[in-house]
C-alpha cells in the first residue's frame, strides 16, 4: 500500500489541526472537570462541515474518503478525547448505517440533517447483558399491523451521545426462528428512533473515568411507537448491518486511540524540554531519549494500521479484519504510550494540571471498547486465516 499522503489530505489535515488548537483545546481541561458536553463546539463543528465529512455531497456532506474522516478523529483527540469520541459515535455508528442500509426517503429526512450537523447521531446496540456478545440482546420490536407501527420495548446502556443526540439507529429483536438444529434463534433489525418519540426516554447518566464530557446515556423503551417506514434495512439483517457498522466504528475508535497517543508525546516533548534536572533538562538523558523514541515508534506503527484500514473500508466491500487489528493496536499503544507519558511528566503528570493525566484517563476506554475479541474470533473462525 502507498503509505504516501497527497496535498488534498494534508491541507484536511492542517483545517483540523488548526480547529483543535483554537477551538478545541483551550476547552478539554474545562469540560473534563465540568463534564459538560461541549454543545457550542459541536455547533462550531457542523459549520465546518466536520460531521459529514465521509458523506456524499448529495446528502448534506462534504464527500470525503474514509482516510480524512480519520484525520479529523485523530488530530481533535490529539488536544480532547472526549471531543473525537462525539464526531466518531455521530459518523461511524449512525450516519453510515443510514446511508449504507437507509431509503432514499430515510437519506433525505434523517441523513441530510445530520450531515449538515443540523442534528446529531447516536447507534444503540449494548444492553447490560449484552455487551461484546451481542445476541445476548433483549429489547423487542413487536410490529402493531393494525396501526402500522412498530412497538419497541427494552433498554440499552453505555450509549455514546445519548440524550444529546436527535437520531438514533437502535438494534431489536424482531422475530424468534430456530435454527438447522432445531433450536431458538433471536433474529434482530435496526431501527430509526427520534429523541421525543414518546416512549422513549433517557436514565441514567454515566460517570466515567475519561472522555468524562461525553453524554453517555442509558436509553429506555416503553411501548415506543415508531412508523414502520422506521425500520432501517431488511427485517431479520440487522445483526449483520449492526456487525459491519461495528467495523467502521472500529475504525474511528483506532483513530481516537492514534490521537491520544500522539497528543501525549507532543505534550512530553514539551515538558522535557523544559524540566531540569540535575542541572540539565530531563529530555537531555539518554533514557528519556529511548522512552521517547519507543513512544513514537509504537504511535508511528499504529498510525500505519488505522491509515490501512480506512484505504480498506474505501476500497473493500468487508473490512473487519483491518479495522479490528487496527482498533486492537491503536487502543493497546495509546494505553502504554500515555501511560509512559504520565511517568516522565514525574509527580507533576500524576496532577491534573497536565494534560497527560487526562490522555491516560481518556485513553483507557479505547481499550475497554471490543476489539481483541473480535480480532480473536476471526482466528478461531479462520477468517483470519484465509
Amino acid at each position: 500500500m502507498d503509505f504516501i499522503i497527497d496535498k488534498k489530505h494534508e491541507m484536511a489535515r492542517s483545517l483540523f489541526a488548526d480547529f483543535a488548537q483554537k477551538e478545541v483545546k483551550p476547552l478539554a481541561q474545562e469540560i473534563d472537570e465540568t463534564e459538560e458536553f461541549p454543545r457550542a463546539t459541536v455547533e462550531k463543528m457542523a459549520k465546518y462541515g466536520f460531521l459529514g465529512i465521509a458523506i456524499p455531497k448529495e446528502y448534506g456532506g462534504q464527500g470525503c474518503d474514509p482516510l480524512t474522516y480519520v484525520m479529523c478523529v485523530e488530530e481533535l483527540a490529539k488536544v480532547c478525547g472526549t471531543t473525537a469520541v462525539i464526531v466518531s459515535a455521530h459518523s461511524s455508528l449512525c450516519c453510515d448505517p443510514i446511508m449504507n442500509y437507509g431509503t432514499e426517503e430515510q437519506k433525505q429526512k434523517y441523513l441530510v440533517p445530520l450531515a449538515k450537523g443540523e442534528k446529531l447521531g447516536a447507534f444503540a446496540l449494548t444492553e447490560p447483558g449484552a455487551g461484546t456478545d451481542a445476541q445476548g440482546a433483549q429489547t423487542k420490536a413487536v410490529l402493531d399491523e393494525k396501526t402500522n407501527e412498530w412497538v419497541l420495548n427494552g433498554s440499552k446502556c453505555f450509549i455514546t451521545n445519548g440524550k444529546e443526540a436527535d437520531i438514533y439507529v437502535i438494534i431489536a429483536v424482531t422475530d424468534i426462528t430456530t435454527d438447522k438444529k432445531g433450536r431458538p434463534k433471536k433474529n434482530f433489525s435496526a431501527f430509526i428512533v427520534e429523541k421525543g418519540t414518546p416512549g422513549f426516554t433517557f436514565g441514567t447518566k454515566e460517570k466515567k473515568m475519561g472522555i468524562r464530557a461525553s453524554s453517555t446515556y442509558e436509553l429506555i423503551f416503553q411501548d415506543c411507537r415508531i412508523p414502520a417506514e422506521n425500520l432501517l434495512g431488511v427485517r431479520g439483517k440487522g445483526f449483520q448491518e449492526a456487525m459491519h457498522t461495528l467495523d467502521g466504528g472500529r475504525i474511528g475508535i483506532a483513530a481516537q486511540a492514534l490521537g491520544l497517543g500522539e497528543g501525549a508525546i507532543d505534550r512530553t516533548i514539551e515538558f522535557v524540554k523544559e524540566r531540569k534536572q540535575f542541572g540539565r533538562t530531563i529530555g537531555a538523558f539518554q533514557n528519556t531519549q529511548f522512552q521517547l523514541a519507543d513512544m513514537a515508534t509504537r504511535m508511528q506503527a499504529a498510525q500505519y494500521l488505522v491509515y490501512a484500514a480506512a484505504e480498506a473500508k474505501k476500497n473493500k466491500p468487508r473490512f473487519s479484519v483491518e479495522a479490528a487489528e487496527a482498533k486492537l493496536f491503536a487502543a493497546e499503544a495509546a494505553m502504554a504510550v500515555t501511560t509512559k507519558a504520565v511517568q516522565l511528566h514525574g509527580g507533576y503528570g500524576y496532577t491534573r494540571e497536565y494534560d497527560v493525566e487526562r490522555m491516560m484517563r481518556d485513553a483507557k476506554i479505547t481499550e475497554i471498547y471490543e476489539g481483541t475479541s473480535e480480532v480473536q474470533r476471526m482466528v478461531i473462525s479462520g477468517n483470519l486465516l484465509k
